[in-house]
């Protein structure tokens, strides 16, 4: 984590190069492993910081160079650790709005030595570098039981050729009148310690001289030092506030505003200054400021800065504040509901870009809140709405509706919270919020654009809102000789809204003759329901279908006890052919734990647990004389590669992201790679965990937790299909101790193949 010149906070994390932490932003995570954001009404989030050139990740340790010693290009360069690739680089930083964009200058540092591994990088008093190096021949972590050394980390020092260096000043020694120069000097080393020494000194006697150097517009950079000093050391008042507002600097400007929003209340004169700049400033530094403070203030006080913002209409294309404004108004949403409403349904609104976008959120978020609040605010904004506007607005609605606060408790924390935070009660597992049914009123109005038009969002939107007759008039229109896309399109909604009463029409359409796709539909909405007649009608077809409905119809039939046991009967009387049935699916079967249905699998297919460590370790040993017998060719295993492993792994580009990409990996310790396809549930990234969830029908799904938010959960499994699980209906949700990797891949390879295949794997 670092700082730039103009106080910017840049870091870096696994993904992407650097991340610009703004104030009160919400930033893009691992939502499959993590949950969603904690504020489930963001509607967005920003991501990494745009760049351009490429090295190893992880890109550890930054730093921004702010000393003087090194040549002039380095100046404001963000320099970074490239762990995985053994060296360092820097980046020029480039404005992008009211943000950055990132240009590889090029390496900082070569260390030829596969033990390096940077972890920090940090500015010294000469204008140097030091960086800390890991030192290990492990440089990754995919055993914790390997061995590590921990006795050779090493410290170095990177330093400007012929620099001579003068010795360090005793910064603590020094008065206050003798530190106050060394604010304007061009080592940020220097200045950050005598920025901190004043504020802890705290001296009242600085503050005029502190104010004059933040006053002073001959520099901006030494205008922000006596700003950020003036603060620290508690000199900041209201009357100079007012007049750093009028600044000729941004920056001056963007953070008088953000140091007294921090203080959570200002008097009414800087509220109405703050008002006067978010209508007319011409920076969109400030600008993003000004929105990110709107938060911070009571919302008397927010909602003039974050619509003055809106009715200026400046920033519509830029990376940041069109969210932070929402998140703005979202945060006083409740609170200041009748003065939103009332602005939003202006028809001047509605011509404004900006407001317009907040509009459908705002529609959007009072949905959501179900409360009948709410839903009298949903009322009157749609009410509002100009024609040309309609469709996108029963969308927002519709989408809010959907985002009822089922199932809030399950958002996760990932375990950190829970390690520094005092635990007072323990959460409420898989429970569904209360939600308020939506009004007679509002109702009214979504009945009325559905027999408008009844297109498909219209009609889920009338699903959603529990509106008995477009459910009926569906199952009808499924009847009645429908086309395959309007088909596909019903069985879709009928996967979120349907009941049993929707059971025998579905299974009317898996009777009939249909194309491959609205028969997968079909299969999908009868996985949530329990019934003999679906086994019975399901097993029917099921030497019809293909391969690939096949091995759906399996995933239904596997979900259940009941139906597992009809499939494994048909394979007991040679109906269905054992070798059909892929062992990854089978293992399923196990969490049952149904002592008739073990039996029936081990007499058709064996013991088909993972292997134990022995029976692997042997399988290491077979498979390294393999690869120890020949040569590869890397253009055939490119295609063995698309076949066995593309489906859930990225390499070099190609593939899909379902599970780790392979780029930053596979080109290391080839026994290493081996024993991680071979056992591929020894070690599972947190990331790429396999979750078991038991649905209150009884039904068991696994897959990676794909998406998830208030409403419900979304499995991936290996095959890449998701399947979307309200969680009103799950019972239980847990950590299976799997891999969602099969084992055995390299088994279906001949010694030749598994060559070609690793050849492709370690290929440039």
């Amino acid at each position: 984590m670092t700082f730039d010149r103009v106080g910017r906070l840049l870091y870096s994390a696994n993904a992407g190069l650097v991340w610009h932490g703004v104030q009160g932003g919400y930033y893009e995570k691992n939502f499959g492993k993590h949950g969603p954001l904690h504020n489930l009404y963001t509607y967005g989030h920003f991501r990494h910081v745009e760049h351009q050139g490429q090295t190893g990740r992880p890109n550890t340790g930054a730093t921004i160079y702010l000393g003087d010693s090194f040549p002039e290009r380095f100046r404001d360069a963000f320099l970074c650790g490239d762990f995985l690739s053994h060296t360092c680089s820097w980046w020029t930083m480039q404005p992008a709005g009211s943000t950055v964009t990132a240009r590889l200058g090029g390496l900082l540092l070569d260390s030829h030595d596969t033990w390096f591994g940077a972890t920090d990088l940090c500015l010294g008093p000469q204008g140097e570098i030091y960086l800390s190096d890991f030192c290990d021949q492990r440089t990754a972590h995919p055993d914790p039981d390997a061995k590590w050394d921990t006795s050779n980390g090493r410290i170095y020092r990177i330093q400007a050729a012929g620099h001579a260096g003068k010795r360090p000043l005793e910064l603590p020694s020094r008065t206050s009148a003798e530190l106050l120069p060394l604010l304007k000097s061009s080592n940020d080393w220097q200045v950050q310690r005598v920025r901190r020494i004043l504020a802890e000194r705290h001296e009242a006697s600085l503050w005029p001289d502190l104010a004059e150097l933040a006053r002073q517009t001959d520099s901006a950079d030494i205008a922000l030092q006596g700003l950020w000093a003036l603060h620290g050391s508690g000199g900041l008042d209201a009357e100079l506030a007012a007049l750093l507002m009028q600044h000729p600097s941004e920056h001056v400007r963007a953070w008088t505003v953000r140091l007294l929003g921090d203080r959570r209340q200002i008097g009414a004169h800087l509220a109405r200054r703050m008002a006067e700049l978010a209508a007319t400033d011409s920076s969109v530094q400030v600008r993003a400021q000004l929105a990110a403070t709107a938060k911070r203030l009571p919302g008397a006080q927010a909602l003039p800065i974050a619509l003055g913002l809106l009715d200026l209409n400046a920033d519509a294309g830029d990376p940041f504040v069109p969210l932070l404004i929402w998140w703005a108004l979202e945060d006083k949403a409740l609170e200041q509901r009748a003065a939103l409403v009332a602005e939003f349904s202006k028809p001047a609104s509605w011509l404004n870009g900006m407001k317009r976008a907040n509009a459908f959120r705002l529609l959007r978020r009072y949905a959501a809140a179900g409360t009948t609040d709410g839903y009298e605010a949903c009322t009157d904004l749609v009410d509002s709405v100009p024609l040309a506007y309609r469709d996108e607005a029963w969308r927002s609605l519709g989408q809010g509706l959907t985002e009822r606060s089922r199932g809030f408790t399950e958002v996760s924390s990932a375990g950190l919270y829970d390690n520094v935070a005092e635990v007072t009660a323990a959460p409420a597992a898989h429970q569904a919020l209360e939600f308020a049914p939506v009004t007679a009123t509002l109702r009214e109005r979504i009945l009325a654009a559905w027999k408008e038009r009844g297109d498909l969002v219209r009609t889920r939107l009338a699903l959603e809102a529990r509106i008995e007759e477009p459910y009926q008039k569906l199952l009808h229109d499924m009847r009645h000789a429908p086309t395959k896309n309007q088909l596909v399109d019903w069985l879709a909604a009928l996967n979120d809204y349907g009941d049993e009463e929707c059971v025998p029409v579905v299974l009317d359409v898996l009777i009939a003759e249909q194309p491959d796709t609205v028969l997968a539909a079909a299969l999908k909405v009868l996985e949530k329901f329990t019934s003999d007649r679906i086994t019975s009608v399901v097993l029917s077809r099921y030497t019809s279908l293909n391969g690939g409905l096949q091995s759906r119809a399996r995933d239904l039939l596997f979900s259940r006890p009941g139906s597992a046991m009809a499939f494994l009967k048909r394979v007991e009387d040679r109906t269905i052919a054992a070798e059909q049935v892929p062992l990854e699916q089978l293992r399923r079967l196990a969490l049952f734990k149904n002592s008739e249905i073990d039996g029936l699998v081990r007499r058709h297919w064996g013991n088909i647990q993972p292997g134990t460590p022995e029976e692997k370790l042997a399988d290491m040993r077979r498979f390294s004389n393999d690869l120890r017998a020949g040569t590869g060719d890397s253009t055939r295993g490119r295609g063995l590669f698309t076949k066995h492993c593309a489906n859930c792994h990225k390499l070099r580009g190609e593939g899909t992201v379902l599970g780790p990409d392979l780029t930053s990996t596979v080109s290391g310790d080839p026994v290493s790679l081996l024993a991680n396809i071979v056992d591929p549930s020894a070690v599972v990234k947190r990331d790429y965990i396999n979750y078991v969830v038991v649905t209150k029908t009884g039904g068991v799904h696994t897959g990676l937790i794909a998406e998830q938010d208030a409403a419900s959960i979304t499995l991936v499994d290996a095959k890449n299909q998701r399947t979307r699980l309200n969680r009103d209906q799950i019972e239980d949700l847990g950590e299976s101790p799997n891999s969602l990797m099969p084992e055995k891949l390299l088994e279906q390879l001949t010694p030749q193949e598994l060559r070609d295949l690793f050849a492709f794997l370690r290929g440039p």
